[in-house]
């Protein structure tokens, strides 16, 4: 150890000073002083020795401590260090689960996007196709007779319309719904002033807006027109008629900005109607042919009571003979048990007889003893 041979060293140098000592003291005195100091020198030896010998156990002890303290050290680091790589471990895989189900939910949106982006295109490729029906005028009457078409069949039944009829003028009408008269059948003709209309949209200045405005007027007093001479027959239409009108916008503008057109039509008789306001009217002719109907059966309906009522009154008459005949049954068996019992009666009495158990003239002859007899049986 080096400190055992530190206090070796030092050892050698005091005796070495004292042996020197020694050698120059020549006195007693001196002599003296220096066995009481070897003296001295021996005890404070031995307490080096001791102090030495102490301070060597608590190096030990303190090694032992330090290599245990650092053993626990190290399993604490040790298990701190796995803690965190257990954590960060965890962290990282939950991480990794968030970011791929993060990936997984992108890529299913990305995919929704990408189908609504198709079904966008796909709109605007129908959009385009429906501007190419629109501008031509006979397309464009053919989709106002497709969309009246599908509006009539969604609300009334198969029986109560008709379309592409031929009228007796030899005017054909897109619909004749039939009615019971009054008021009798009616008319309903699509029209679509979409030139006129889209003009009116269009007009920027006032003299551009007063040509659209007369060219919209124009056009819709033509189609009132028509309707009003073609398909308003005397004694097989009724005295009014349906313009259809299959876009909401241009009824909107002609109940907004035009009432003159408004005005000739009633006066025409020509009711103009949307695909909004044609359906509640179908709604009122359902309700109307509903009713008609009813009355057509009333008489069936009355016809068919009467006839319930005397089935009614021919079952009260035989419920009433059943009761009678089933009276008189009860009667009769009442009389039948009646006469069992007094041939009961009597054939005990002649049993009793032949016994010898009673006497023969009173059984035979007390005919008040054989009547309660007889009742005793019963």
């Amino acid at each position: 150890m080096d400190i055992a041979v530190v206090i070796g060293i030092g050892l050698i140098i005091v005796a070495a000073v004292l042996f020197l000592l020694f050698k120059t003291q020549k006195s007693e005195k001196m002599i003296a002083s220096a066995s009481t100091n070897s003296e001295n020198l021996a005890r404070l030896t031995e307490t080096l020795l001791q102090q030495q010998a102490q301070l060597e156990g608590q190096l030990k002890q303190m090694s032992t401590d330090g290599a245990a303290s650092r053993a626990e050290i190290n399993k604490t680091l040790a298990e701190r260090l796995d803690n965190v790589s257990k954590r960060l471990g965890d962290s990282l895989a939950q991480s990794t689960e968030k970011t791929g189900k993060s990936l997984s939910d992108l890529q299913t949106r990305l995919a929704i996007i990408d189908k609504a982006q198709s079904n966008l295109t796909d709109l605007s490729n129908q959009v385009v196709g429906l501007q190419d029906i629109l501008a031509n005028k006979q397309a464009r009457g053919a989709f106002g007779e497709l969309q009246l078409n599908d509006l009539v069949k969604s609300a009334l039944p198969p029986s109560a319309y008709e379309f592409q009829v031929t009228l007796s003028n030899g005017r054909r009408a897109d619909c004749l719904i039939k009615l019971p008269n009054p008021p009798g059948s009616i008319v309903v003709d699509a029209k679509f002033p979409l030139e006129s209309f889209h003009l009116l949209r269009a007009a920027e200045t006032d003299s551009d807006k007063t040509v659209a405005t007369r060219a919209f007027t124009t056009a819709m007093n033509k189609h009132i027109k028509d309707i009003a001479t073609k398909y308003i027959l005397d004694g097989e239409t009724a005295e009014s008629a349906l313009l259809f009108l299959p876009s909401e916008a241009v009824y909107a503008e002609l109940h907004a900005n035009f009432p003159g057109v408004l005005e000739k039509s009633y006066q025409a008789r020509v009711w103009i109607v949307s695909p909004t306001t044609l359906m509640a009217t179908l709604n009122t002719v359902r309700a109307v042919l509903k009713d008609s109907q009813m009355r057509e059966q009333a008489g069936v309906i009355q016809k068919e009571v009467g006839i319930l009522l005397k089935d009614i009154g021919r079952l009260e008459s035989r419920v009433e003979n059943l009761g009678r005949h089933f009276t008189q049954a009860t009667k009769d068996v009442q009389e039948i048990e009646t006469s069992s019992r007094k041939i009961t009666s009597r054939a005990e009495k002649i049993e009793d007889l032949q016994m010898g158990e009673n006497d023969p003239d009173t059984i035979l002859t007390d005919p008040i003893e054989t009547t309660k007899q007889i009742d005793r049986s019963a």
